[in-house]
């Protein structure tokens, strides 16, 4: 639309406003937002009819989740990657490389999230695809991404310095040099992300609100570090191009709420690995991208930490053959502590908020 329509804005001064990030990212929101209102529903009674008996539930989990949770169907993530990619072709500068990084990051992780689903439901288990195999292609794919990135940053003009190294918070122009190794780290970010999403999905709008936080907080990040004027006054680093992908993170911001219509307890959907993996490497690649990623582990802070427990858990148990947890992720060992899940889901979107808050004070604090 704004290759489409800019070349109109002299003779007609309406067209103008295309210009405007600012515009287009309102558009991008409204637009994915009634994209996924509008397929959701047939989106649903398909997979209902194609999926019969829903997603199968983990016989380790919670009893509960196996009475009220059985044969709803999975793979709703489909309706958000619908949504966002849609409204991000309409609204965003496809001239612009970031985007298409970004938003083949996230297709492709939904596509290997699609197939573990996709086994999941037609296999009547909750193994999906290998572990290794889904950790093989997440890695490859985000190899890519990165080292598609750090050419980027190396060519784009005022980008210079940028590639391989990574920005440190609260630190004004720090820039930690890691040369071939920002691969690697880069990689962890994006996967990391990925799997850390994966795993807060457990509960009815459980993830897709902190989601939203965090890509709130990123689109605006993204849009004040791709203009030179606002990183000059703020003392970060200015990352040419990157201000369009502003328009990805109002497009998830659009769709997640047009998902979560569906997806509030008591959930006729799950987004399942088909959505979790797509948006947890889209926020990763997003933070590679704007030179953020350490910012991420604090405005995504709670995926961090649903992350850790499993890990702690799995350790502990290793090692000592005791659990830290009653059941992990962490926010089923509240469901064992006797919270309620709607008490869970909402203090959990409070820290979400809260960490947002204190991610996004490192654009000042320096």
């Amino acid at each position: 639309m704004l290759n489409l329509l800019v070349p109109f804005a002299d003779d007609f001064q309406l067209f103008n406003v295309f210009r405007y990030i600012t515009f287009r990212t309102g558009g991008a929101i409204m637009t994915a937002l009634i994209i996924a209102f509008v397929i959701g529903p047939p989106l649903i009674r398909w997979l209902k009819v194609k999926q019969g008996k829903g997603q199968p539930i983990r016989e380790d989990g919670p009893q509960r989740h196996i009475l009220e949770k059985k044969g709803t169907p999975t793979m709703g993530g489909l309706m958000i990657l619908i949504a966002v990619t849609v409204s991000t072709i309409l609204w965003a500068d496809l001239r612009n490389m970031y985007v298409w990084i970004v938003l083949g990051v996230t297709l492709g992780f939904g596509l290997l999230g699609f197939w573990d689903d996709f086994l999941k439901v037609t296999k009547r288990s909750s193994a999906g695809v290998s572990g290794r195999f889904k950790l093989l292609a997440q890695g490859v794919i985000s190899i890519v991404a990165v080292i598609a990135i750090m050419e980027l940053h190396r060519t784009l003009p005022g980008g210079v310095g940028l590639s391989g190294s990574v920005a440190v918070p609260f630190l004004k122009d720090t820039l930690v040099p890691l040369g071939a190794g920002f691969i690697v780290f880069g990689t962890f970010i994006i996967v990391g992300a990925s799997n850390a999403v994966n795993l807060t999905d457990g509960l009815d709008g459980l993830a897709i609100v902190p989601v939203m936080i965090a890509a709130l907080s990123f689109g605006l990040i993204a849009y004040i570090v791709g203009r030179a004027d606002y990183t000059t006054y703020l003392q970060i680093h200015f990352v040419p191009g990157t201000g369009e992908l502003a328009i990805i993170c109002g497009a998830m911001l659009g769709a997640g709420l047009g998902f979560l219509w569906y997806n509030a307890p008591p959930a006729m959907v799950f987004m399942g690995d088909t959505g979790s993996l797509a948006l947890g490497g889209m926020l990763g690649t997003m933070a590679v991208a704007i030179k953020h990623e350490i910012v991420l582990g604090i405005i995504g802070g709670l995926f961090v930490v649903e992350a850790l427990s499993v890990m702690i858990q799995v350790a502990s148990f290793k090692l000592t053959g005791k659990r830290v947890f009653k059941m992990a992720p962490i926010h089923h060992h509240f469901e064992q502590l006797g919270w309620r899940e709607p008490t869970i889901v909402i203090r959990f979107w409070i820290v979400a908020v809260i960490l947002a808050l204190i991610g996004l004070s490192t654009l000042k604090i320096r």
